[in-house]
């Protein structure tokens, strides 16, 4: 655990960049979410970020084991479900924490935090309180969002309705010491009356990606008083990304080409259907799992509505999806109602592989074991 007492207040001020923000927006505006956030910090050079993505397909020859054969997923048929990832391990080592400190957020914001007793860390991808665990601080998250499945959380008492919809007498009622928020939740009034309410409210970046988690560890790390965890939590999940790597590339040597495949978002059976590419976070799970974006193939940026015409264009052999969106959808049945969907490779041979909503596009410590889950399910695990 992180321990402390009563050291002098730290000042900490984080240099950002809107540049990307612009697209990210427009992106998430079709997800019906937004964007807010903390980015790198001038006190110094900043985090050395992770390794950035390499390609992870492997040699012929190679295998998933020295005993198994790898599969060639191309021949593989029928939908089929990644696993829920076990609970994130917190860092064993224990690290001083040193508050009141104050930050400047993404938002511009100059914004003290006297103490962390009891943290509220809420994103859409379920990130930002996947970090606070694994830095060591799990035991202070007093609420969750629908996000948060894990174990360790799910008793935890829902701050949000509707699926991600925050609820503020809900949030007040806990009495949070501060609360940790991208824009990917909402709506925005309610973090106003949250912080109007005298509750330090830190915005963080919603853009994620695998080159972002060392920035997001350290931005949540450096806002609770903890930045030694913050390196060390950052050193933990590159290790565990360079086996992941290693893994992916032996599950995959046995495919002939890079599987073409698209991301879809979808919730519920009216308009909010699209497709991700670059600009979503999806071009980096895709080319982790050293699959072909075929979104990006087609110059595609952001999210664009997936229909007849577009999907035939793509023609993609495997679809990614989120179970919660798959489900709403009327699950299997109810997307090849949609136009087009079962006119493409992935819908005649029914390639649909869904994953947890919080580990499909969750860039943070989770993230090597929800990517080597979802190698595991395209690459070995063809009906269900």
């Amino acid at each position: 655990m992180v321990g402390g007492g009563a050291p002098p207040p730290t000042t900490v001020q984080f240099h950002f960049s809107k540049g990307f923000q612009v697209n990210r927006r427009t992106v998430l505006a079709f997800l019906c979410v937004g964007a807010l956030s903390l980015a790198g910090c001038t006190a110094s050079a900043g985090p050395e970020p992770l390794p950035a993505p390499e390609p992870v397909a492997a040699s012929p020859t190679s295998s998933a084991s020295s005993s198994t054969p790898a599969v060639d997923a191309s021949t593989l048929r029928g939908p089929a479900t990644a696993p829920l990832v076990p609970d994130i391990v917190p860092l064993s080592e224990s690290f001083t924490q040193t508050l009141p400190t104050t930050v400047t957020d993404y938002e511009n914001k100059s914004v003290t935090i006297p103490s962390a007793h009891r943290i509220l860390a809420l994103d859409i991808y379920g990130t930002l309180a996947d970090t606070v665990v694994g830095l060591g601080l799990g035991d202070k998250l007093a609420g969750r969002t629908a996000s948060n499945t894990g174990a360790s959380l799910k008793d935890l008492p829902l701050v949000t309705a509707g699926a991600h919809e925050l609820n503020a007498e809900a949030i007040l009622a806990m009495r949070p010491d501060v609360v940790l928020a991208d824009s990917t939740i909402g709506p925005p009034e309610v973090l106003a009356q949250i912080a109007a309410a005298g509750i330090p409210v830190v915005s963080f970046t919603p853009d994620r990606s695998v080159a972002g988690i060392t920035q997001m560890v350290t931005d949540v790390a450096l806002a609770l008083g903890v930045p030694e965890a913050g390196v060390a939590l950052n050193k933990q999940i590159a290790g565990e990304l360079a086996s992941t790597r290693t893994a992916i590339a032996g599950l995959s040597s046995g495919t002939r080409s890079p599987l073409r495949t698209a991301v879809l978002y979808v919730r519920g059976t009216a308009g909010v259907f699209f497709i991700m590419g670059p600009g979503t976070g999806a071009e980096d799970l895709l080319h982790e799992l050293g699959l072909h974006d075929v979104a990006a193939d087609a110059g595609l940026k952001g999210s664009r509505p997936a229909n007849a015409e577009s999907l035939a264009a793509l023609d993609p052999q495997v679809y990614l999806m989120m179970s919660d969106g798959l489900e709403s959808t009327g699950g299997i049945d109810g997307l090849f109602k949609r136009p087009g969907v079962a006119n493409t490779a992935a819908g005649q041979h029914r390639r649909i592989i869904d994953a947890p909503d919080g580990q499909l596009l969750s860039y943070g410590p989770n993230t090597p074991a929800a990517l080597l889950a979802l190698a595991k399910t395209v690459y070995t695990q063809g009906s269900k």
